[in-house]
């Protein structure tokens, strides 16, 4: 390891394709001492892919606190490697308190970036992606699943969130009540020889969805795309036509549409193409 002294090394691990692991996280994980991981039987495969043998520590966020115990001095002297079973550790994955007891007790902490799901779903999902919330996986209960996607649609901006194969329909049912005006894009068995991308409204995008058995495999990522206001926003955007004249002699036409974005929670698109008709 290039680095001196003792870390702890969070490393990006592949989301499917074993090819998307960088040459630093392969150096970083070949010198390692203790690799912590989730499933061991999961890890052993990239580590097998690897030609590598290691010794491979299970973390879940119930043990979480007793395997840091256990370990504790090997990470004061010898630092260790954290993974998850695929992608960025920690996003939706144990941890924390193994960070936590690193920054209490002065071992230094790094980050290996790689892989992630949540970007490539945005990348994919051709909805505007410069502000997005993110909320991890869905719960498990239909209605703490309600509950959330009510509390979510008031969030005017792109939203992503991670849904178990076993959830994915109950879902998009869900959704079809809360989100019917609003573009969304469901990505499933990212990197992989299978991965596909749904895109259209939340009842186009289920009804493709269930014409196959084989779209229901894999893991999930949702991203929903930002409240589109088409029947109201010009007449809102023409309170403030007085304001947009002003703010054009001073700022530039990307920064007056953010702030009048911001000021009447209207989609920068309509926005954008009010302004635009302003200028004209």
């Amino acid at each position: 390891m290039s680095e001196k002294g003792v870390f702890l090394y969070i490393v990006a691990t592949p989301i499917g394709n074993l090819g998307d692991i960088s040459k630093r996280a392969i150096e970083i994980i070949t010198a390692s001492h203790n690799i912590i991981c989730e499933n061991p039987k999961h890890s052993l495969k990239l580590l097998n892919n690897l030609g590598l043998k290691k010794k491979l520590i299970s973390i879940h966020d119930y043990n979480e606190k007793k395997v840091v115990e256990k370990i504790e001095l090997d990470l004061k002297n010898k630092g260790g490697v954290l993974i998850s079973d695929s992608g960025s550790p920690l996003i939706s994955d144990p941890g924390f308190k193994l960070v936590q007891f690193c920054i209490e007790n002065n071992i230094k902490i790094t980050s290996i970036p790689g892989p992630s799901a949540i970007i490539p779903a945005l990348q994919l999902s051709g909805l505007p992606i410069n502000e997005f919330s993110f909320f991890g996986f869905l719960p498990k209960s239909e209605n703490k699943i309600a509950d959330l996607l009510s509390e979510v649609s008031k969030v005017n901006k792109t939203i992503v969130f991670f849904v178990s194969k076993h959830r994915i329909i109950m879902t998009l049912k869900l959704m079809e009540q809360k989100f019917k005006n609003r573009k969304i894009s469901v990505s499933k068995e990212l990197t992989k020889i299978n991965e596909k991308v749904f895109r259209g409204k939340v009842s186009d995008v289920k009804k493709e969805i269930l014409q196959n058995d084989q779209n229901l495999k894999g893991e999930f990522v949702v991203v929903i795309g930002e409240q589109v206001l088409e029947n109201t926003s010009d007449n809102e955007l023409e309170k403030y036509t007085d304001e947009i004249k002003r703010l054009l002699s001073k700022f530039s036409l990307t920064d007056v549409v953010q702030i009048v974005h911001k000021l009447s929670g209207i989609n920068k698109n309509a926005v954008y193409k009010w302004i635009l008709n302003i200028k004209d």
